[in-house]
């Protein structure tokens, strides 16, 4: 374990311990470029979509091309069977094996773990991307392609980290550990109980990890030190037997379409509060350190508004919506199943529907504690309105929030290391968003975690054409190997 003194840190960088080559790292990342941009073509061009059983075949080939890259680097590579996984039809699936990696075992360095994954979200040309999805497209210094920032060139990136160090014969600073997944986007299937499994073998040495899957929140570099949680919830409503015709029923039965939308009004205001008894007890205080983060952050409430496109905020200033976009829990409805949505003017009053909604829940809410609460508000509103159709209410996930210390020297050398290579001081950041092996990696192994982001604050992730700019991408791999530098300052008992 460490003796995570911020002063040890500080006196050593203010020492200048700086002698470990770093310009001559990074000009063998600049006469490397190309080779990283066609590595991530490679990796782009496999439709690695989680979410598709059809395209298993593609997740395993994809996961092969992992350990062939890590192998290259002469490093200690395994994949660890994670088992199987059951679908809707009780048939089952192989899930794609996760991936290991050690390179070095000096027990007197820190080891870092650096987490990443290679799945991706489902995209099609006719879903509105410009270019081919899984054909990275280079325009005006953007590499279009899905996969491409969320997650593979942070991937890549700290992959040619370790590369650079190794192709120069400059010994890498700590010991290094990788493990990527392909299972990300559909939850991390297997991959809880794994880290469970190996957290006194794998796990035993390593001091820190380190999590690249999230973004800058403008043009400059950020930490991120705190994710939302997930709490999301189907509430059903069935009434008839069978879908009915209006104008031969309607105003003759209570319809499942109207409780429903009488229900779900009732959870939040048309400003924003939510109505959901209890559900704000548990929010931690805004401190002042906190407060004094969110003054020096740079963003645009113009350019984001405009960005996102619409006339108006919820908020007008800066702190009070970054609040609410990060350390604050909010209320979200997705969609409605069963619902009439195709085009044309079917008349069907629907006999069962369903209401897909989630609550981003923050530090020190407890997801059985949301469950509860919700299920018993929406059943209170439903009772009142005394209709004979019936409510089921149930949350499919849980994903607890996760918050680091920004003070940690961590992220010390975190800021040491975006000081180096883009000359500028962090953002420090939060995201609204849930990275739920954050929290895994948390509770089961009990070691401190930063997100370090190369991801641009315009990438696309999860929509139509996603990208990762070369410039994100190429100094984005420098920032990584200065960052194993730095973190290597940080003392050991």
């Amino acid at each position: 374990m460490k003796n995570n003194s911020v002063a040890v840190v500080l006196l050593l960088l203010a020492a200048g311990v700086h002698s470990f080559g770093f310009d001559e790292l990074t000009r063998y990342v600049d006469t490397h470029k190309e080779e990283y941009v066609q590595a991530l073509r490679e990796w782009v061009a496999v439709e690695s979509d989680s979410s598709d059983i059809t395209k298993r075949s593609e997740l395993h080939r994809m996961m092969e091309l992992v350990v062939e890259k890590l192998q290259h680097l002469g490093g200690k590579v395994e994949m660890v069977d994670i088992g199987m996984q059951e679908l809707p039809d009780g048939s089952t699936v192989a899930l794609p094996k996760v991936v290991t990696a050690e390179f070095g075992s000096n027990v007197s360095d820190v080891t870092v773990c650096v987490y990443g994954h290679v799945d991706v979200q489902p995209a099609q040309k006719e879903d509105g991307w410009s270019t081919d999805p899984y054909n990275l497209t280079d325009i005006n210094g953007n590499l279009y392609g899905r996969g491409a920032s969320d997650n593979k060139a942070p991937v890549l990136a700290w992959i040619h980290a370790v590369e650079a160090y190794q192709a120069l014969k400059i010994d890498l600073p700590v010991n290094v550990k990788f493990i990527i997944e392909g299972m990300e986007e559909t939850g991390s299937n297997g991959l809880a109980a794994m880290i469970e499994a190996q957290k006194d073998t794998f796990f035993s040495d390593v001091d820190y990890i380190i999590i690249s899957d999230c973004g800058w929140l403008s043009s400059r570099p950020a930490l991120t030190y705190g994710t939302r949680g997930n709490c999301y919830f189907l509430a059903e409503v069935e009434g008839p037997k069978q879908d009915l015709h209006s104008g031969v029923h309607g105003g003759t039965v209570i319809e499942p379409m109207t409780d429903l939308i009488g229900i779900l009004d009732t959870m939040i205001s048309p400003d924003g509060s939510i109505l959901i008894p209890g559900i704000m007890d548990a929010v931690s205080a805004f401190s002042h350190d906190e407060w004094r983060f969110y003054q020096d952050i740079e963003f645009d409430m113009d350019s984001y508004r405009a960005k996102i496109g619409v006339d108006q905020l919820m908020y007008n200033n800066k702190t009070e919506l970054l609040a609410h976009r990060w350390r604050y829990p909010t209320v979200s409805i997705h969609g409605i199943e069963g619902a009439f949505s195709a085009p044309g003017t079917k008349t069907v009053i629907p006999a069962k529907v369903t209401a897909k909604f989630s609550i981003r829940q923050v530090p020190d809410m407890d997801p059985a504690v949301v469950e509860k609460q919700v299920t018993d508000h929406l059943h209170s509103e439903f009772a009142k309105r005394k209709s004979p159709n019936k409510l089921k209410v149930r949350m499919v996930i849980g994903a607890k929030p996760w918050l680091a210390d920004p003070k940690h020297p961590l992220y010390q050398a975190g800021k040491a290391a975006v000081k180096r290579a883009f000359n500028t001081e962090p953002d420090l950041i939060r995201e609204g968003g849930t990275i739920p092996i954050a929290r895994t990696f948390q509770d089961v192994t009990e070691k401190n975690i930063i997100m370090l982001p190369i991801g641009g604050f315009d990438d696309g992730l999860h929509s139509q054409n996603e990208k990762m700019s070369r410039y994100n991408y190429i100094e984005g791999t420098k920032l990584f190997i200065a960052y194993l530098h730095e973190v290597a300052q940080i003392t050991k008992d």
